[in-house]
């Protein structure tokens, strides 16, 4: 599944200290065994974040009408609800290359980690809207520097096998994502009825995601000096924390147009990502579908990206120019908005399947982030770039979507805002595709 591709080598540039490293492990009893331990922990760490990056957003998706009902909402206060992952995406994805370089890669995932599992037990229980929103605000805090630095650790471990390692986790996120929309409602009536309890019971996913990253966080060392640091690590290589201290040239993202199509086309589809997640079982359950068949819809939406996550990559790192797939995907949205329009409850199946598939935009867009920068310090800042401009863009989306919602007093009005906004989508997603760097373009 992970085997080199000859597409993807030419794609990347491999550090030579990766290279020597394997060579020199080798050459010592118990070398290489010990550097194959160490890096399945670390497929292991990614597959189990990845898992959690999602489940804190979908998760309240098929609750959200007991939510709701629960600390009082309005649907325009729902809808700043469902803004609240993007604004902290934006928002605290721009400090992860930081605290990567000051405290290690590792380390930094470690305590998102721990951050989501600490959210999402206290968020139930904190009482009021205020408190929900306070609690949201800390599990997402840890996504957002999760999600920058998932494509860091994998440019720099396994640059030779971009698009399958960005295929796994993408498809461990998926999977994680659809796991919580299709379980949520069920276990919540199994423990009791109780939303508090069905929100709760996924901190203990986030713990076992902490777990693989302590090693990490127990080896860091007290970085030495540049010229100590460079013979470390031309000797024995560097561990996912010390390749996030390395001194990263400063590139302007802002004079690359890559990185701005990259950007928009990063934020326009996360706003179609959280849109789903957030109202698409509302929709459903307003056309009269229950509600336990509307949260196995939206996880048949978001499990279309399990097998797809895993695919689109790998297809993508073969293309000179993704541009197609991102029309492809597109065509399958607006596909998927006309439906719900015109007969959400009598095809919902069909619309599910078909907007799960325009989601996986998503990969496809982490895709092009580790393929449109050569080096790994340069997709560590067109990653926080991409992210955190893309997510400052999609805020607005599902806050709309409820302020139309409720001030139209059905679903014609936001189908229609995510139909508009697939075409501009699709557009820059196609300038995002063509074969060309960053490092070409963000000069100092």
């Amino acid at each position: 599944m992970m085997g080199l591709m000859p597409s993807e080598e030419t794609r990347t540039t491999t550090p030579p200290t990766v290279r020597s490293s394997a060579a020199h492990d080798a050459g010592k009893p118990g070398g290489a065994s010990a550097r194959a331990w160490t890096m399945r922990l670390l497929v292991l760490g990614i597959v189990l974040s990845a898992l959690n990056l999602r489940p804190a957003i979908t998760s309240l998706g098929a609750l959200l009408e007991e939510v709701r009902d629960g600390l009082g909402m309005s649907g325009s206060v729902a809808g700043l609800l469902t803004s609240v992952p993007p604004l902290c995406f934006a928002v605290f994805g721009v400090m992860a290359p930081r605290l990567a370089r000051r405290f290690g890669a590792g380390a930094v995932v470690c305590a998102g980690m721990a951050a989501i599992a600490t959210g999402l037990l206290i968020r139930p229980y904190a009482g009021g809207t205020a408190g929900f929103l306070a609690g949201s605000a800390l599990a997402l805090m840890g996504i957002a520097v999760s999600n920058v630095l998932m494509p860091v650790i994998v440019k720099h471990w396994f640059p030779d096998r971009v698009g399958s390692m960005t295929g796994l986790y993408s498809m461990a996120l998926a999977l994680g994502t659809a796991l919580a929309a299709a379980v949520t409602v069920p276990l919540t009536d199994t423990l009791g009825g109780s939303w508090q309890t069905g929100l709760a019971l996924w901190a203990g996913l986030a713990v076992a995601a902490v777990l693989p990253w302590l090693p990490f966080v127990r080896g860091r060392v007290t970085p030495p000096g540049a010229g100590e640091r460079a013979a470390e690590t031309a000797s024995r290589g560097p561990s996912p924390t010390e390749h996030a201290r390395v001194e990263a040239p400063r590139l302007r993202m802002a004079r690359s147009r890559t990185a701005w199509a990259l950007a928009v086309f990063f934020g326009l589809q996360a706003t179609a990502a959280y849109i789903t997640m957030g109202w698409m079982a509302q929709i459903f359950r307003d056309a009269g579908v229950p509600a336990g068949t509307a949260g196995l819809l939206l996880a048949v939406t978001m499990v279309m990206g399990v097998p797809l996550a895993f695919v689109i990559p790998r297809l993508a790192t073969r293309l000179p120019h993704q541009g197609p797939i991102v029309l492809a995907l597109g065509v399958c949205g607006l596909a998927g908005y006309a439906g719900l329009y015109l007969a959400p409850a009598a095809g919902a199946w069909a619309w599910a399947v078909l907007l799960g598939i325009a989601n996986c935009a998503f990969p496809l867009a982490l895709t092009m982030v580790g393929m449109r920068a050569r080096t790994g310090p340069g997709v560590a800042q067109l990653s926080a770039f991409a992210q955190s401009t893309g997510y400052l863009i999609s805020i607005p989306g599902p806050l709309l979507v409820g302020v139309l919602y409720q001030h139209s007093g059905g679903w014609g009005l936001p189908i229609a805002l995510m139909s508009a906004l697939m075409i501009p989508q699709m557009a820059v997603g196609f300038l995002a595709g063509r074969d060309r760097t960053v490092e070409d373009e963000a000069t100092r």
